[in-house]
């Protein structure tokens, strides 16, 4: 199984259910033998009802110990990671974030979009897809310009992932200047893109005739140079850990994508697609 690299756990994540024992015994049920975990990091997030701002150096100490029950019960090796989500007025505040423990990856995200997290947005529904789909990737894209120290840029599609079907789906030709900005820039400075198999699972749940990401997304990031690729299922419970990486591994496959990577001590490591 290739290596999952978007997780959360009930310890650090206030929205996720797992605990790192649950995840870790579904680990070693479903032979999955490499997770990182990215504890949600959202600093002066604007929904009062959640917090994800956490202490750092007990996330540190923890993890050690977290590192050292898997290996004794033969489970997964545990990377260390963070999600950290971008607001502007967080940039120093973001790198410092970064700098402040030896995690192997950092996960860049954008969930706040018009000032509330886009699970919350009732009106996104009122914007084109275009106009939506516009913003949001523009934003992604100088987030992944403003900041250096991240490895991987995370759910490029979550702007949609929560409206009905009637509307829902990212596409490269509703936004292909921004989406050529995101891939250049991180291109660039050699981070990845991810696949996140969370929204596919959405797109399934909503009955979409084609759940997974749009052909001429993964094709014109190949085509301007793009080679880091993570796959991660964003999971919150131990049911979607890995969920549909060997459908969205063979997908990316077919459209000419021969490795997928995760990041140990903030190094790409590759592996190769090989139809499961």
């Amino acid at each position: 199984m290739y290596t999952d690299t978007h997780n959360h756990t009930i310890h650090y994540s206030s929205d996720a259910k797992m605990t790192i024992d649950e995840l870790i015994n579904s680990c070693i049920n479903k032979g999955v033998s490499r997770v990182a975990i990215t504890e949600h990091y959202d600093l002066d997030y604007p929904c009062k009802d959640e917090t994800f701002d956490f202490d750092l150096n007990n996330y540190g100490e923890n993890f050690k110990l977290w590192k050292e029950k898997s290996s004794k019960l033969n489970g997964p090796e545990l990377l260390m990671g963070i999600e950290i989500g971008w607001q502007e007025h967080l940039k120093d505040r973001i790198e410092a974030t970064a700098s402040s423990l030896p995690f192997d990856q950092i996960i860049l995200s954008e969930h706040v979009f018009n000032g509330k997290d886009v699970y919350f947005l009732t009106n996104l529904k009122d914007l084109s897809a275009k106009e939506r789909q516009s913003k949001y990737i523009y934003n992604l894209a100088y987030m992944a310009n403003q900041i250096n120290n991240y490895n991987i840029i995370a759910h490029y599609d979550y702007i949609d992932r929560y409206l009905p079907a009637s509307i829902a789906g990212v596409y490269y030709d509703n936004c292909p200047e921004e989406f050529d900005y995101l891939f250049e820039t991180i291109i660039k400075k050699d981070k990845a893109l991810e696949i996140n198999t969370g929204s596919i699972e959405k797109n399934i749940q909503k009955g979409l005739s084609n759940p997974m990401p749009d052909i001429n997304i993964i094709k014109r990031y190949i085509e301007l140079g793009g080679k880091l690729i993570t796959l991660g299922s964003d999971s919150h419970t131990t049911d979607t850990l890995c969920k549909y990486f060997i459908e969205t591994a063979n997908y990316l496959n077919s459209l000419g994508v021969e490795a997928i990577c995760y990041f140990k001590n903030g190094i790409p490591q590759f592996e190769s697609i090989t139809n499961l």
